[in-house]
Order: structure tokens, then sequence, then C-alpha cells
């Protein structure tokens, strides 16, 4: 069975990402770039510190969650070590969502306390009354319009409890095996899962993805496009980066094409971090490759959904270095397959990570003869201890010491794994999740709208996209404008990457005898 880490049974994930590094001699090594401000490790300690000491003093105690609603700035990483440090649970949370979606994770959650920027503050404020496990927001001021107005929950100035604070603390000595932090991870229905994750599953993910397969060192300078609130950006931008000594680049906008190679060809990352989407984005700029210098650069890391070969070789042919395509999960915090330098195949996921096992099995459990496809099941010690308040889920995704990835594959007599789908209906949208059902209800929320059937079409990259089809209530008139109206209103109503590219109206839906939609038949409409 795959390794187990290698980690002490006391043990506090933010004394080894933090503290460690000032330990060996790195208390003036550059952690964090971010605009104009360079933090040290040293910086980043002090930071860590007194944010434990202010989140501990505003009432933040052992194992209780702490929601970071932050875009990636230092703010986010201090938040992140400082509740851990304490003994409590960091839940970063995906800064893209909807009220109602925020509303579900922090009741779900039960935390006590969030911690929210005020360019992120108008997604909160609406659902404030209807939080009744709430009790303290400390609010990160990063749009200069000062704190926001005082609601029944107590609101906090975040700057100024960390400038009362100590920059010496403690911290709680918490068991290897302790909850330190959360990921939320969508689901077929639409809600989302709090995936728990322990103190030591960071330290597995460094040592057999980022020092077997990346070769990172300190003397490496890190940037991703995903996000601090992604698993994928999480291991990237954060602790990949601290479990060496290396340096962080963040930037807490909007992933823009061009801002993208700009902040590239300025910061000069060593390892570059993107999802396909994000590639292809970039393949489109009018002569990228000409304006932005990413010599710097080693090789691109691209995660979240399969990278298609054109894409790679396209962006091969024009910047002059490699994608290491693989695949990761939530549940398993970051990369267990991977292609790496020196050993691509484009097309292909990779081959096993150092330390995890994989295995193929079909509808009966039982594994499968080389070459031919089924569920994919993977082992590993960064795999998370279970979902929050889901028992049967837990125990269906959870099987002992493997865990069920929802994906179907098939692996090559070398060794190489290729993606063939989902078991489930899922969507993987530029690097997340998309329930089909969820856009499919919200479509039926709509006076003119029958039923809508959701599925995954890939567009001229060779990307999946959510395209609808959609029955009118009788008496409604097909059109464009209608077509538009409805995909403003999945905008206005979900997150915006999970709205339908493509919009399509049908007389009636293909269905079971037991009246399920038959999505494969909705799939091949599109290939006509």
């Amino acid at each position: 069975m795959a390794a187990v880490a290698d980690v002490p049974e006391r043990f506090n994930a933010a004394l080894h990402f933090v503290d460690r590094n000032v330990e060996r001699g790195r208390a003036r090594k550059v952690a964090v770039e971010f605009g104009d401000q360079r933090l040290t490790y040293g910086d980043v300690l002090g930071g860590v510190n007194r944010c434990a000491n202010a989140l501990a003093s505003l009432g933040a105690t052992l194992e209780q969650r702490v929601t970071i609603l932050l875009p990636d700035c230092p703010d986010f990483i201090h938040c992140f070590f400082g509740a851990m440090k304490l003994g409590a649970v960091a839940v970063p949370t995906n800064t893209l969502l909807k009220p109602h979606d925020y509303r579900y994770m922090l009741e779900d959650s039960r935390a006590r306390m969030l911690v929210v920027s005020t360019s992120l503050w108008p997604s909160i404020e609406p659902i404030l009354p209807e939080l009744h496990h709430l009790q303290v927001i400390a609010v990160v001021d990063d749009t200069g319009r000062g704190m926001p107005s005082a609601s029944t929950i107590a609101t906090v100035d975040l700057k100024q409890a960390l400038a009362a604070s100590s920059p010496e603390f403690t911290a709680f000595e918490t068991s290897k095996d302790d909850a330190a932090f959360w990921l939320y991870s969508s689901g077929t229905t639409g809600f989302p899962k709090g995936t728990i994750h322990l103190h030591h599953d960071m330290t597995f993910c460094c040592d057999h993805f980022g020092r077997h397969i990346l070769g990172i060192d300190e003397n490496d300078r890190t940037y991703s496009v995903a996000k601090l609130f992604f698993a994928y950006g999480l291991g990237n931008a954060l602790y990949f980066p601290f479990g060496v000594g290396a340096t962080t680049i963040l930037y807490p906008g909007r992933p823009v094409p061009d801002v993208v190679l700009e902040l590239a060809a300025q910061s000069k990352p060593t390892i570059f971090f993107a999802v396909p989407t994000a590639y292809a984005a970039m393949l489109d700029m009018p002569d990228g490759a000409k304006r932005f210098d990413l010599s710097s650069v080693r090789f691109g890391v691209s995660a979240g959904e399969a990278l298609p070969a054109d894409i790679y070789r396209r962006w091969k042919a024009q910047y002059g270095f490699d994608i290491i395509d693989g695949i990761g999960s939530t549940e398993a915090a970051h990369m267990f397959i991977s292609n790496r330098p020196g050993a691509i195949r484009p097309g292909s996921s990779g081959q096993i990570v150092p330390g995890y096992e994989a295995r193929i099995v079909d509808s009966d459990g039982h594994q499968v003869p080389l070459g031919q496809t089924g569920r994919l099941q993977i082992a590993g010690d960064s795999i998370a201890a279970g979902y929050w308040n889901r028992h049967e889920k837990t125990k269906a995704t959870f099987l002992g010491d493997w865990l069920d990835t929802g994906d179907t594959y098939c692996v090559d007599e070398d060794g190489y794994y290729w993606f063939a789908g989902r078991s489930d209906d899922m969507l993987k949208v530029g690097g997340q999740w998309v329930s089909p059902v969820e856009v499919e209800s919200t479509l039926i929320e709509h006076p003119a709208v029958l039923e809508a059937g959701v599925v995954g079409v890939p567009d001229e990259h060779d990307l999946v996209k959510p395209v609808a089809y959609v029955v009118l209530r009788r008496g409604q008139a097909a059109s464009d404008a209608l077509a538009s109206e409805l995909q403003g209103f999945v905008k206005e109503r979900l997150a915006q990457f999970k709205y339908p590219r493509e919009l399509h109206f049908l007389d009636e839906l293909p269905k079971t005898a037991t009246g399920k939609i038959q999505r494969f038949k909705l799939r091949a409409l599109s290939k006509k």
C-alpha cells in the first residue's frame, strides 16, 4: 500500500511550513512577492503569529472553523497558517461564488469566524441575517473604502487587530492527524462537500509531487494562475514553495491572458502553473510569444481538466517550454498522476506519482485488464479523512485506503494513464466543477422554461463547456433573444463559469422509460 507521510505524531503544519524556514536561516529570504511588496520568511512568521494571536483574541479556538474569503494576498497566508497554529481549522473559500453559495458553506461548516475582504463584502452582506453560527467577521480593506456598515454580527478591522497583536505565538501541539484545513468540493447535486484535510497531508504532497516530479527547490519562483482557494493553487502558490524555502508570486486579480503573461514576463517565475483553459486563452493572444518573454520558466504545469495534445504542442512551439499535465483532486489535496520533465506523452495524464498507487476497476470493483477502461481509484497519504456531515457520500468515495475519483481511465503498457470521461455527469469547466443538475434547476426557475438538459461539449480547443437544451412552456416562442436572456438568467444566479455557452431549443428532451434525461443523446446532438 502507498507510503505514509514520515512526520512525527505531534505535528503542526504551520511550524513546518513557516517557522522551519526561519530556523533554517531564511529569515531574510523573500517568501512572497505581491505587487510592490516583498515579504521575507521572517515577515511571514511575524504575520502568522500576529494573526494567530488576533484570531484567538476574537474567539477562535481549537477545532473551530475559520472561513477565509480573500483574494490571493499575504493576509490569506497569515490567516491560513495562523488558524492552524492555534489549532483551529482554516476553510479557504472560492471567491467567485454567489451569496447563496456562501450561506450554504458558512452554515454547513458552522464557522464561528469569517475573514473577508471589502471587495467581497457585497456577496456576504445580503446573507448576514440568515447565518446562525457566525459570531465574528474580520474584514480586510482591500478597496480603500473603509469598514462596511455594522451588522448584527460583530465586525472588526483585521489590520487593527493584527497591529495590536504580538508577533510571538506558541503553536498548539496538534497531532499529525488533526484537521488542519477544509476545501469545499462540488457535488453532483450542486451541494458542495467539506473535504477534511489533516496536518500531515501537505507535507506528503510536497515530498512526492513537489520534490519528485517538479524538482522544486529554494531557488525556484512559482506563479500560479489557479488561485489559493483551489486545492491545485494552494499547493502551487503556497505549500510547495514554502516547503522548500522558495518564492511565491501572488496576484489578486482576474487571470486575464495579457495580464497573466505580462506579470509572468516581469516577475520571471521558474515554474508556471495554469489550467488548460488559461493556456488556450494565452495562445490566442496575438504575438504573445514575441510580446512577453517567458524564458525564465523551466516548465509549465497543468491540471484541473485534461490538457488537449494540440494545446501542449502549440504552446511548446510558441513559448519553447513543456507543459507537465496531470490529474489531482480536492480529496487528494494535489496531483497523484502526472507527466514529468523528460517523460511527456501529449494527451495523457502521465504516470503515477511516487508515493501513490492507482487501480482501474469495473462496476463490480474488480481490476480490469491492461488497456481497458474503468473507474480510477488511487491510494496515498494525502487523501482526505472524509467529507464533513456526508456519511453516505464518504462511504461511497473513501474505500478504506482507496479513493474513488469518479473519473474513468485506461492505462497503457508503459504506465501512462488516459482520461476517458467522468463516471457521473459532472463537468470540469476552466478547472472548476459544474453540476449539470444545478444549471438545469436554475434554468427551470425561469417562467418560460419547462425542462432543461445540460451537457459538456468540447469547444474549438477541445475543452469542455456547458451547453443547454431547453423545452419551453406552452405559449413561449424560441428566439435568439430568449436564448441570451436565459444565459443571463443563469449568470445572475450562479457563478459565471457555470452558465451555458450555447443554448438550443427542443420540442422534447430524450429520456429513458423512467423519465431520466439521456445525456448521451444530447451530447450526440451537439456533434451534428
